[in-house]
């Protein structure tokens, strides 16, 4: 007869396990982000993530103590319960279904407060949530002595793999880092629009006609986020003129905008190649609330 592994080993494996989990989705949830558009390239984000890692660490640990007390030491008990009830034994096999009955409930309550959540979006996270408790669970219930370095070795060894395999995407181009569009002054030259009513022309001889922008992208709550509320801000409207500035890259080009009713200048370049963007930002630039103009169709 084995020996059953202390309950305080089996809860730091958990731990480690759930850690481990977290890094991988981690890479995976950075890589993800490369695709994405976004208003800036992330330098600045990615500096003080690594400043950040200690204390990241600390919560980290801490939050996946407390989830295998709450999701994984459960699993692993109704699973050796249900096992001996059914099978007259312990079982292995019965641990991914109960897993998979917990991240239901699990997800099921995350996706019914997530407004838009479709059944695309449930299924993926019921698969991921399942496989994430499964793993460790599994472990829980094992009896295997000096499990510890096998663990950690592995797990270290799928981190480094997920990376490179990152990596070896976006150098063969299976997956696409996002860069803003590439504008030249024509393309700026048409009917911009925000959607509620604010609309900026620009013309092919450098003039520009704004009606209603939202002149207000400075304001802040009580709270110090940037106030997002429908209605708030000044609205301005006039003429000036405009220029393209294609700085040194996509990232640094903008369109400088000079209307004297207006206290805006420069405008970023976002979006995409079918869809371009200009934006400004609202309140602080690391909250990504931004203000957008989309060119009209034709």
């Amino acid at each position: 007869m084995k020996k059953k592994r202390l309950w305080g080993l089996s809860l730091l494996l958990s731990i480690l396990v759930l850690l481990l989990e977290a890094v991988i989705a981690l890479v995976v949830s950075v890589c993800y982000g490369f695709t994405q558009e976004s208003p800036n390239d992330g330098g600045g984000s990615s500096a003080l993530l690594i400043l950040a890692l200690p204390v990241i660490l600390v919560f980290a640990t801490l939050a996946a103590g407390l989830l295998s007390v709450a999701f994984v030491l459960p699993t692993a008990w109704l699973s050796e319960v249900l096992g001996r009830r059914f099978g007259g034994r312990e079982a292995w096999w019965w641990t991914p279904p109960v897993a998979g009955v917990v991240s239901l409930a699990v997800v099921g309550l995350v996706v019914a407060r997530v407004d838009g959540s479709g059944a695309v979006a449930f299924a993926v996270g019921w698969v991921l949530t399942t496989a994430a408790l499964t793993v460790p669970a599994l472990l829980w219930r094992s009896r295997r002595e000096r499990v510890f370095g096998p663990v950690l070795l592995w797990g270290v060894v799928a981190v480094v793999l997920t990376t490179v395999l990152g990596g070896v995407g976006f150098w063969t181009g299976l997956l696409q880092q996002y860069h803003p569009p590439a504008l030249t002054s024509a393309d700026v030259v048409g009917r911009w629009s925000d959607g509620d009513g604010g609309t900026v022309t620009f013309t092919a001889d450098g003039r520009v006609a704004a009606v209603n922008l939202d002149d207000d992208l400075d304001r802040f709550d009580d709270a110090g986020g940037a106030e997002t509320e429908d209605g708030g801000g000044d609205r301005c409207t006039g003429r000036g003129t405009w220029a393209y500035e294609p700085g040194g890259g996509r990232w640094s080009q903008t369109v400088d905008v000079m209307v004297a009713s207006c206290t805006f200048g420069q405008w970023n370049v976002g979006g995409t190649e079918s869809r371009p963007t200009l934006y400004q930002y609202i309140g602080d630039p690391d909250s990504w609330d931004l203000y957008e103009l989309t060119k009209a169709n034709g």
